[in-house]
């Protein structure tokens, strides 16, 4: 029998047969889904394959068989010159006269000795203002910041703002992006890009769009044929500049390609596997053709980026923002069909059952396999860390755990349960994110949330990478909380503040449909108690500024408020499993301009200006 015709072993190719739950028992992986995982990786008995860059660190010895290194800005340098390696992307030089990627990491990521800040996490999608077109969107960005700069937070953490595909229905959940690269045309401002207040098209439309601020729930579909038409009618007068000409050339094939895979999905129905034959590969001579005929349109989806970057560049210099990396991808989107062969398209990644989710979690979201992702030199997590910090004060990974392992979910499994682990190289990528870190200043937090393995917390904090602690999942209070982290009561998958002490979130799980752990929910509630000292019946008000300020007591280096608790929100941005719920299409019950006005962010400010 020869090695490719030999059963795959599962422990080479990374695939865990067993795990430890989230309840601290030893769960063997059922056969099926072993065998359905391996499938997927399409695995072999011969063993995955060995290509990949060369790792190194700064400071350490040259690699075995080093020549010499062609140094990324251009010059050579010479394995007997005695000097260190600088970080970067390099060509490894060797005897043999092979030429090999070779990444130098500075190891640790970047993290300011001083680091102490507070600040606002907003989902921006329900931030509205007066002047936004029924959605935040980045001209409220901009005055959220300048409004959280004046009450001395130093920070303001984001929902991630990828990209969806550009048609109707709108994806509405930000974390199951087409493109982790580019962003959404949802989150421009229409007034704030040039020539757009003279033009009579956007004045009538704004005045419809507007209207959609009063909607009780977040109408995308009509808010991007709203937006879509205006922006088509500034377009259309768009006779060139040089600004945009170099922004193009910078980004280069990638925007290029991003902008066909938008061009067709405009024009063809379904996913991108069921396109004509000649545009479901990105490298086709059809795709290529696309790019010439259909210039104008193509430079149109080129052209949204670019005022995106602009108006997220000018919000940015409000205040330091931290961005949210989503951990993967959609399958039917842009970087799926730009990066489709290094992707596992026969299983999904989610995560095993835990006490907030019996039957586990899937996330619909296709995972990259970890040995194709390796030799092609880990170029999609390059670019997708680079643009979450092109602009950023920091950079919060989802499901930082995923660096380490993902649970993959086989086609035909019946639920989430039915996965198994694999892992990655996570050396390597970490080391790919403490270069990108450094490059750009800006700091990692790592969202290590649920079934986390021994070993991984330690290392992210050996790397610079603050944890992530929530009050709702800790049993200490919040001055025992590690200094590197960053510390907050609540996220978007978990309830609110008001929602926990109403009992309002508990509520609406019954109502939904949605399994509830009584006795989960009921701890919850018991450490908000615990937090606050509030007795049954006190204020919600009162109860989110006691939580708040018990919070500010924490040594974190970062702590973050909601603001869905500061506008007293009953109900929490997305309920995972809840049928007919619109997750994450809820506004916020106020305002920008309510929130200036009223009372209950200023007491959660002045908690943390006191204590921080």
């Amino acid at each position: 029998m020869t090695a490719g015709n030999r059963p795959p072993n599962p422990t080479r190719w990374g695939v865990q047969k067993e795990y430890v739950d989230a309840t601290g028992l030893r769960r063997t992986v059922a056969a099926d889904a072993l065998a359905g995982v391996l499938e997927a990786l399409r695995a072999d008995g011969a063993g995955p394959p060995r290509a990949g860059p060369v790792m190194a660190h700064v400071g350490e010895a040259w690699p075995p068989g080093a020549r010499g290194v062609d140094l990324e800005g251009g010059t050579e340098l010479a394995a007997s010159s005695g000097q260190r390696l600088p970080a970067g992307y390099h060509a490894l030089l060797k005897r043999d006269g092979s030429r090999v990627p070779l990444i130098v990491s500075p190891k640790r990521c970047h993290l300011p000795a001083g680091l102490r800040a507070w600040g606002w996490a907003a989902q921006l999608y329900a931030t509205r203002s007066r002047d936004s077109w029924g959605i935040g969107d980045l001209a409220d960005l901009r005055a959220l910041g300048r409004w959280a700069r004046r009450q001395g937070a130093g920070m303001l953490l984001v929902n991630p703002l990828h990209a969806v595909r550009p048609i109707l229905p709108q994806e509405p959940s930000p974390y199951f992006p087409s493109s982790r690269l580019y962003r959404s045309p949802l989150y421009l401002r229409i007034e704030a890009l040039p020539g757009a207040s003279q033009d009579a098209v956007v004045r009538r439309l704004a005045a419809r769009a507007q209207a959609l601020n009063e909607a009780p729930v977040i109408d995308r579909d009509r808010i991007y044929a709203l937006k879509l038409e205006a922006l088509e009618a500034i377009w259309e007068r768009f006779r060139g500049d040089p600004d945009f000409a170099a922004y193009c050339a910078a980004e280069g094939e990638t925007l290029e390609l991003y902008a066909i895979f938008c061009v067709l999905a405009e024009r063809h129905p379904g996913p991108w596997w069921e396109w004509p034959v000649q545009y479901r590969s990105p490298g086709s001579s059809g795709v290529r053709e696309v790019g010439r005929v259909d210039r104008r349109r193509v430079d149109f989806h080129r052209w949204l980026q670019w005022q995106l970057d602009a108006q997220l560049a000018r919000a940015s210099r409000e205040i330091p923002i931290v961005h949210d990396l989503a951990i993967g991808v959609a399958p039917d989107g842009a970087d799926a069909w730009m990066w489709q062969d290094m992707l596992a398209f026969g299983a999904r990644i989610g995560a095993p059952p835990d006490e907030f989710s019996p039957a586990g979690q899937d996330w619909g979201l296709t995972p990259f396999d970890p040995h194709r992702l390796r030799a092609a030199g880990y170029r999609p997590f390059i670019q997708a860390v680079r643009r979450g910090m092109g602009t950023a004060g920091g950079l919060r990974i989802d499901h930082v755990m995923g660096l380490f392992r993902l649970w993959w979910i086989p086609r035909g499994a019946r639920d989430a349960s039915e996965g198994a682990y694999v892992r990655y190289p996570a050396g390597d990528l970490l080391d790919v994110l403490a270069l990108e870190s450094r490059r750009a200043r800006a700091f990692v937090v790592g969202e290590d949330l649920g079934t986390v393995e021994p070993g991984v917390r330690p290392e992210l904090r050996r790397r610079g990478i603050l944890s992530y602690r929530l009050a709702w999942f800790e049993d200490t209070p919040p001055q025992r909380y590690p200094v590197q982290a960053l510390a907050a009561l609540t996220t978007h998958d978990l309830p609110t503040v008001a929602g926990v002490w109403t009992r309002a979130d508990v509520a609406e799980m019954e109502q939904s449909g949605r399994a509830v752990n009584r006795t989960a929910e009921e701890l919850v509630r018991q450490r908000l108690q615990q937090l606050t000292g509030a007795r049954d019946g006190a204020p919600v008000a009162d109860v989110v500024e006691l939580a708040y300020r018990a919070l500010a007591g924490a040594p974190s280096r970062l702590v973050a408020a909601t603001l869905d608790d500061a506008a007293a929100a009953l109900r929490r941005p997305n309920l995972p499993g809840a049928l007919g719920r619109p997750n994450w299409s809820i506004p916020l019950p106020r305002t920008i301009e309510q929130l200036r006005r009223d009372q209950l962010p200023r007491r959660i400010a002045a908690a943390f200006a006191e204590n921080r």
